[in-house]
């Protein structure tokens, strides 16, 4: 397949918000967590209401690390990025198709490219904390944020606007605990 007919294909595709969803799962809807904090408060209720992550080999703490991460690296540059090529047409359109939705879809297992592995065996306490310094350093960040590795260039409002969306999308894996008798 040629570079046009990919191009072509690929847009027509990702313009169609049903047909980014089935090609990617589950979707997260912005309207969990509409303001910055929101998402913080929802993240330190993890600590009271005990939560279970369904269909991720992940458990809860790596979930929480993993959103942690994306955050971090939105301020410090991602390990790794995708081709300028790819970030700036298929990974910009899924951005845009994302953004219109107030909803993003992804991988809800698949770690960030080049990232830390991420430890199974963190407590809890320790990863929601990480995730609420993340997110006050972010609310706090003045300077240059770097590119997506996969959106590439966003502005503070735009990432601030992905990360709400990708806690939202991770959340549609969170059950309540339940007691086991």
């Amino acid at each position: 397949m040629n570079r046009r007919k990919l191009l072509r294909s690929s847009a027509v595709l990702l313009a169609t918000p049903v047909a980014a969803t089935q090609l990617v799962g589950c979707s997260g809807r912005l309207s969990h967590f509409v303001t910055w904090q929101q998402g913080q408060q929802a993240v330190l209720d993890l600590l009271f209401r005990e939560q279970v992550v369904q269909g991720n080999p992940w458990n809860l703490s790596q979930v929480l690390q993993h959103l942690a991460q994306s955050i971090e690296f939105s301020m410090q540059g991602f390990p790794a990025l995708k081709g300028a090529w790819f970030r700036s047409t298929l990974g910009s359109a899924a951005f845009t198709v994302f953004n219109a939705r107030g909803a993003m879809s992804h991988d809800l297992s698949e770690p960030i490219p080049g990232a830390p592995a991420l430890d199974a065996a963190q407590a809890l306490k320790v990863s929601v904390q990480r995730l609420l310094d993340a997110m006050e350093a972010f609310a706090n960040f003045n300077g240059t944020l770097r590119p997506h590795f996969a959106y590439g260039e966003l502005t503070k409002v735009q990432y601030e606007r992905a990360h709400l969306m990708h806690l939202a999308n991770h959340w549609t894996q969170f059950q309540p605990k339940t007691a086991t008798a």
